[in-house]
């Protein structure tokens, strides 16, 4: 079926009545991501390389959780994570707690390519990034995720998904959102190339009000990311829920033992999570595509070598 990618800027309670002027910008990063992503692999770059560029582009946008747009800790600081992964060889890398690298998946690759190591953190994550671009706080501690913290703080409760905070109730409770403007969600890519080789990539900021030292999904082989021979998969959702359930590996194994197709691989994964806390973007070997979740919308795009072009955010909709 040729070459194919998939993108996802997150999961959660994602409001139709979402402003334009808060949706539009996201779809056009999603678009332009298809836009890039689609031109490397008719290039011929293999797919680790894609998947590094469209989630560098992903965390250079403001308007989603990861990179330049992530949320702040109950500290008011930045603590990002990402990970990156290869099917063929099983060659990962991953970052967590990193709160001045402008692109953690590059971070993560070169953890992968450099190391004989799979996850670096915090202070040591830090001192390795020496020589890749860096910022200081300004860049990332922005108005916008400032006020998203005050507001998470006067609900006191962290914020999950796309959901507004509201008092007095826990995050299990929280209705849908007004205008789904918390900025909460992962960023990731999947890709197969034309020789039929997988990748994966997964960038977040976490939750808002997050206590620190706090560790998602995000860079968990396994759980948030995932790549064989047979599929490749990036999750976004509650990242204890998509830990417990191994989400990402979940859907590989379901078609190595099983024999599943993706598609029903994919969506026995998600059925079997807690309802509202998970939605994944996975690509196969053969080019299929598969982007499946089980909140009320998750942001989402894909490309492939036949022409076929999506993206979206609600299930019954023209987005």
């Amino acid at each position: 079926m040729g070459w194919a990618l998939a993108v996802q800027g997150g999961a959660g309670g994602i409001s139709p009545s979402m402003p334009p002027e808060l949706r539009e910008p996201r779809l056009a990063t999603l678009r332009r991501c298809l836009d890039l992503g689609g031109a490397a692999l008719r290039a011929g770059r293999p797919a680790l390389d894609v998947v590094e560029l469209v989630v560098r582009e992903l965390e250079n946008c403001p308007h989603f959780n990861a990179g330049r747009g992530s949320v702040l800790t109950t500290d008011g600081t930045v603590e990002m994570e990402a990970c990156i992964m290869e099917g063929r060889t099983l060659r990962c890398g991953a970052v967590a707690g990193v709160s001045t690298v402008v692109n953690p998946v590059s971070l993560a690759r070169v953890v992968m390519e450099k190391t004989p190591h799979v996850f670096l953190a915090f202070n040591g994550a830090e001192a390795f990034a020496r020589g890749l671009d860096t910022k200081d706080a300004r860049y990332f501690i922005t108005d916008a995720s400032i006020e998203r913290l005050r507001q998470e703080k006067e609900a006191s409760k962290v914020q999950l998904d796309y959901t507004q905070p509201t008092k007095g109730q826990s995050p299990q409770e929280t209705p849908p959102p007004t205008d789904g403007n918390s900025r909460i969600g992962t960023v990731g890519c999947v890709a197969v190339d034309s020789a039929g080789s997988l990748a994966a990539a997964t960038s977040t900021g976490g939750y808002p009000n997050k206590m620190i030292g706090r560790i998602g999904d995000t860079p968990i082989v396994g759980a948030g990311t995932y790549a064989n021979t047979l599929c490749a998969v990036s999750v976004t959702g509650r990242g204890e829920q998509v830990i417990r359930h191994t989400v990402a590996h979940d859907v590989a194994a379901l078609m190595e033992h099983l024999g599943l197709p993706l598609r029903d691989a994919a969506a026995r994964v998600v059925a079997s999570a807690p309802r509202g806390s998970a939605g994944l973007v996975a690509v196969s070997a053969e080019g299929e595509v598969c982007m499946v979740y089980n909140t009320p919308g998750m942001f989402r795009a894909c490309i492939t070598e036949n022409g076929h072009t999506e993206v979206g955010i609600w299930a019954d909709t023209g987005l």
